[in-house]
């Protein structure tokens, strides 16, 4: 049976020091020569099982720190090099087994630095919003990742771009699609004929980790069978939204003023997406129908045959001039309660609305999949909003794969509940509504059961004759 190899030499040098002996002193006492020892601790050479008991016996070495691996620290060191500022420094795992294994407390301490500044980065955020809803602009958050600098570009500005939404209007009309025609064939046919791209669907074993992918050499575009036939028609609109909307779509990118070609990159992506979402449902024909059916999404999705995700996104981009819809806002998060995607007719409401409190239905959405849940919410300055939240189906997991779920919150001013037909679902008006704040840290309300951090503007009130319902009581 072959004797089991362990490369530990960092272990090794630190037990060494740790006695304050030289290397010759060391190899002495284990019975082998210096320059072998000098190996084994540059990990060039294996702790045998023979050097393993001997190191046990002659200096009460516990095994296991020798044989173990450093695999929370390597973990957490992992972990801090997955964020985009520092994903593109490491070559792989091996570097960060050496740093925790040769250097275990800098390791530490570059972890405890890491979480440091990702605790200061989260108050400077929540304290630049709090100073916002006050009317005052500020530069805290400093330096921003590109991803960061487009969503704020999207959130902040309405949902609307006008240039765009009209150019898919035009070409959508001049596909001169009668009813009951296939919008999916319809582009296919036109991208194989005016480019001589062919849309095919791939299995997942052909393409495992990707949604789409465009080979120019074959001028075929790749869809991963993962996706909806919802998602497919996306990608498809897409598509001829970057080829037959190209000036409109450049236009509006131009307007944006981003500051680095990886945000241009980025937002070039979202107006696509944009686009797409216009050809697939044209703004006169989307904005009456949803008139018409009080902005139910259910029955939005069936008339245009998109995904509820989709149709709700949608109705975030009807804000045309004498032609606008009601101004709702939409945000998308997944059951860790990130939130990756917010916009709204107006502009997404930091400020009023701010969609970080624990309380919103959109959490609950997750025990009910499938299902709308919906609410009306009333914020400490006494601001209402009617909420529908539901989950979406995401693209198609195989067995014994775990993917992001993720669920949808698209909400209004309660001023427009008579418009919508979810209103329908909320109790007698005389039932007071669920008090909600922006963000835990930016909500005063006290006696909160669902508080999960502290305000920014209150000290902690720790009484230890009291003690209240949160464990961050504050004054």
């Amino acid at each position: 049976m072959a004797e089991r190899k362990i490369f530990a030499g960092p272990r090794v040098r630190r037990i060494r020091n740790g006695l304050g002996l030289t290397q010759t002193a060391m190899a002495e006492a284990l019975d082998i020569s210096p320059s072998y020892l000098n190996l084994i601790e540059r990990n060039q050479r294996p702790l045998t099982v023979q050097l393993l008991l001997k190191l046990s016996s002659v200096y009460k070495v516990d095994l296991d720190e020798l044989q173990g691996e450093a695999g929370g620290t390597t973990s957490q060191l992992r972990e801090v090099f997955a964020d985009p500022l520092l994903s593109g420094e490491l070559p792989g795992d091996q570097e960060l087994i050496e740093v925790a294994e040769a250097a275990p407390n800098a390791a530490s301490g570059i972890v405890k630095l890491y979480r440091a500044y990702r605790e200061q980065a989260a108050r400077l955020s929540d304290l630049a919003d709090l100073l916002a809803r006050e009317g005052h602009e500020t530069s805290l958050s400093g330096a921003r990742l590109p991803i960061d600098e487009v969503r704020e570009a999207f959130e902040r500005r309405p949902n609307y771009f006008g240039r765009l939404d009209e150019a898919a209007e035009g070409f959508h009309a001049a596909l001169g699609l009668s009813a009951g025609d296939d919008l999916a064939v319809a582009l296919k046919a036109w991208l194989r004929s005016t480019h001589g791209i062919v849309v095919r669907a791939l299995p997942v074993q052909t393409m495992p980790s990707l949604r789409r992918r465009y080979d120019r050499h074959s001028m075929r575009l790749f869809l991963s069978e993962r996706l909806s036939s919802f998602d497919q028609l996306r990608e498809v609109a897409m598509e001829v939204a970057l080829l037959a909307l190209g000036e409109a779509l450049q236009t509006e990118l131009d307007a944006l003023a981003l500051s680095s070609a990886e945000a241009r990159r980025l937002g070039r992506f979202e107006l696509a997406r944009y686009g797409a979402h216009a050809l697939i449902m044209p703004y006169g024909a989307f904005l009456s129908a949803a008139v018409r059916a009080r902005y139910d999404i259910d029955i939005l999705r069936a008339r245009f045959n998109v995904s509820f995700e989709q149709a709700a996104n949608r109705l975030t981009m009807l804000q045309r001039p004498g032609a606008a819809g009601l101004p709702f806002f939409m945000m998308e998060v997944d059951n860790a309660g990130n939130r990756f995607r917010r916009s709204g007719a107006l502009g997404y409401p930091h400020a009023k609305f701010g969609g970080g409190c624990p309380k919103l239905n959109v959490h609950a959405a997750f025990a009910q999949p499938g299902q709308v849940l919906v609410e009306q919410v009333e914020m400490p300055d006494g601001a209402g909003f009617l909420t529908m939240s539901r989950t979406l189906e995401g693209p198609q997991a195989g067995f014994g794969e775990r993917i992001r779920r993720t669920a949808i919150l698209i909400g209004c001013d309660i001023a427009s509940r008579d418009e919508v037909a979810y209103a329908s679902a909320l109790p007698d008006r005389s039932v007071a509504p669920i008090a909600v704040g922006a963000a835990c840290r930016l909500c005063e309300r006290s006696g909160c059961l669902a508080r999960a951090e502290p305000p920014l503007t209150r000290p902690l009130g720790l009484d230890e004759m009291v003690t209240g319902l949160s464990a961050f009581d504050f004054q």
